[in-house]
């Protein structure tokens, strides 16, 4: 039963105060709005009606609800006397970018209804459209988890409208990070447009703001691209995937496949803008690219046409960095521009083997005539990675955007503005911040949902390193150590970037959710919550000691399971249970591939094992995690 009284709010908020009693926003209470903040004031009216079959009446702002309007806005409707607003939504100077303060307060004394409520109004201050969004989520959970339904649960005859039962509170808030992003593989196994919407959904009401659309990979193509067609008509299907992992994994014998028309994928920035949230899309080069290879041979450094890659792991099968496949992906990304709006383009450029380019002799010309050579002077095809993916991040910052790479795509020749996410361990991240690039934490020891959630024997197909809700609420984007140690000691002599010394910026952290073995929407439910509630707390909330088993740890659990999960539960979401998985959330027979983490960070440290090395890596050997024998620790420097 919802009790007002205790919010229990996730991601907690900086200030949160609750003196007692609740407020009632009855059928056809007024909503007043500064016009800079109507979007998320109308998502939130929208949500609220259905939930609680009431009508809530957009009125005119009360010409004392704010100073003069920003910018030269203006209320078309003209002002409204004073006190006809039951719920205002007004821009506010004093508050952190993208905070926000919520007052909600009952009338005086003698002027209730006697159902355990008053009458009663509710303000709501933001610093800009971002605190207004953040502001009317936290509107949504303070009136219990009726408010996330598409429907009014309680029975009432025709003509008898609900009522929203707010706790009276002052909430002031802000977020520690302005990157709180989560990655959605949409290429691995494709996810309908209606799936994508609810997961926007469901991102945002954890007051996430990115969301990075992974739609390009060795198994498929998911964007339209109309200067080529053959990259949908061909490179969007696979005869078959492999289910389990791909070292022992049988194939399933059933085609798959799938991709979003333009205009599909522009609803789905419009969908997401009204929520807060930007999506940025993300074209996997050099790496990564079978199903592109599929559909335009010539692409591909065997110039063969395979087909769709139908299995797991790391692919041997990369790009030609040659002038043609710089021109076609050039087209590709003018188009993908045009029908994103974010300030931001992922270009991919992880894992990319360069065992077929040193065997072949015109590749090898090319890295010469490029003057890529190494230490003896030889042509090094090893930096037509760095090369390439530099090439495409200029053409992104010539049209007024910046590119998100990975890691492993860090070179002295990228450009600046380009945003590192470091996602093999936490010692690239801190080797690019170093070297002056803005970075997103993104590592996969720590963050990576589609790893196992827990030890249960009916855990469905277990991979990678074993990380609970406690672990992801652990989680810390730059650990102190690792900061005052690394930025410390090497901030005055850059590592990558050439003579760049002021550090970049830690813009904040991300979570992934990789879909190999997550082919439907019920499966990514599972293995993102209530996981990606404790991560969202971490991104959000003011900095705390999170460690499994601390008082912040314990609180956080208890709050999750008493407030979060009912929420979960009215909309629908097929969460992990904390104890284990339902009956029908298994796979039996499935096989996985656990990874020890204590193991592989006593040989890789901070900088990890993932990733394609060619030394050999956990991810592209059918074998176990490398012993110090075969991987020696690396430094930062190495490694970025």
């Amino acid at each position: 039963m919802h009790d007002p009284g205790d919010p229990g709010l996730v991601p907690e908020p900086a200030s949160t105060q609750v003196p007692g009693g609740s407020v009632l926003l009855p059928n056809g209470a007024r909503v007043a709005t500064d016009p800079a903040l109507r979007p998320a004031a109308r998502w939130w009216r929208r949500v609220t009606e259905e939930a609680f079959g009431i009508d809530l009446v957009p009125t005119a702002l009360p010409v004392d609800a704010a100073g003069p309007a920003p910018h030269g806005l203006t209320d078309p409707a003209g002002p409204a006397p004073e006190g006809t607003a039951d719920v205002t939504f007004v821009l506010a100077t004093g508050l952190l970018t993208g905070g926000y303060r919520i007052e909600a307060r009952a009338a005086a004394s003698g002027s209730g209804t006697g159902v355990g409520g008053a009458p009663g109004t509710v303000r709501v201050e933001a610093a800009d459209l971002a605190g207004a969004h953040a502001a009317a989520q936290t509107l949504r959970q303070l009136a219990g988890p009726a408010a996330f339904r598409r429907a009014s649960a309680a029975y009432r005859g025709a003509g008898d409208a609900g009522m929203v039962e707010l706790p009276a509170v002052r909430i002031e808030d802000h977020p520690r990070f302005e990157w709180r992003g989560v990655l959605l593989d949409v290429a691995r196994h494709f996810l309908p447009k209606h799936d994508v919407l609810r997961f926007i959904d469901l991102a945002a009401a954890h007051r996430l703001n990115v969301l990075q659309l992974h739609l390009t990979d060795d198994q498929g193509w998911r964007v339209q691209v109309h200067r080529y067609p053959e990259l949908t008509r061909t490179g969007a299907w696979r005869r078959e995937s492999t289910v389990g992992t791909w070292r022992t994994g049988s194939r399933d014998g059933r085609p798959h496949g799938g991709f979003y028309a333009q205009d599909d994928l522009r609803e789905i920035v419009a969908y997401a803008r009204d929520r807060g949230i930007t999506v940025v899309p993300e074209i996997d080069v050099p790496g990564h690219v079978e199903a592109a290879v599929a559909a335009y041979p010539e692409l591909g450094t065997r110039k063969d046409r395979s087909g769709v890659r139908t299995t797991w792991g790391i692919s041997q099968d990369v790009l030609d960095p040659s002038e043609g496949s710089l021109a076609f992906f050039r087209h590709v990304l003018d188009e993908v521009l045009d029908v994103f709006d974010a300030p931001w383009i992922g270009l991919g450029g992880d894992e990319v083997p360069t065992t077929l380019w040193r065997e072949s002799p015109h590749i090898v010309e090319r890295a010469r005539a490029l003057g890529l050579s190494g230490p003896d002077g030889a042509p090094d095809v090893a930096q037509l990675h760095g090369w390439f993916v530099a090439r495409l991040a200029q053409h992104v910052s010539d049209a007024g955007r910046r590119a998100v790479v990975w890691d492993e795509a860090v070179s002295p020749i990228l450009p600046r503005d380009v945003i590192v996410t470091s996602w093999r361990g936490y010692a690239q991240g801190a080797a690019a911040l170093a070297a002056g690039y803005d970075v997103v934490m993104a590592p996969e020891q720590a963050v990576y949902l589609d790893h196992r959630a827990g030890e249960h024997p009916a855990e469905p197909i277990p991979v990678g390193f074993l990380r609970t809700v406690e672990d992801v609420y652990s989680f810390e984007p730059l650990p102190a150590s690792l900061s005052a140690d690394y930025l410390g000691q090497h901030a005055s002599t850059p590592q990558v970037a050439g003579n760049r010394q002021e550090p970049g910026r830690l813009l904040g952290a991300q979570a992934q959710v990789w879909t190999e073995h997550l082919d439907n929407a019920r499966r990514i439910d599972y293995a993102t919550f209530p996981r990606l509630a404790a991560f969202a707390e971490v991104a959000w909330s003011p900095r705390a000691d999170r460690e499994p088993g601390s008082p912040a740890s314990k609180e956080f659990l208890d709050r999750l399971e008493r407030h979060h999960l009912p929420r979960l539960d009215a909309y629908g979401v097929e969460y992990r249970p904390l104890g284990g998985p339902h009956p029908w959330q298994t796979r039996p027979g499935v096989e996985g591939y656990p990874r020890d983490l204590a193991a592989e960070t006593a040989v890789g440290g901070w900088a990890g094992l993932g990733g394609w090395r060619e030394d050999g890596g956990v991810e592209n050997l059918p074998t176990d995690a490398p012993g110090p024998e075969r991987a020696s620790e690396q430094t930062p420097e190495d490694d970025a």
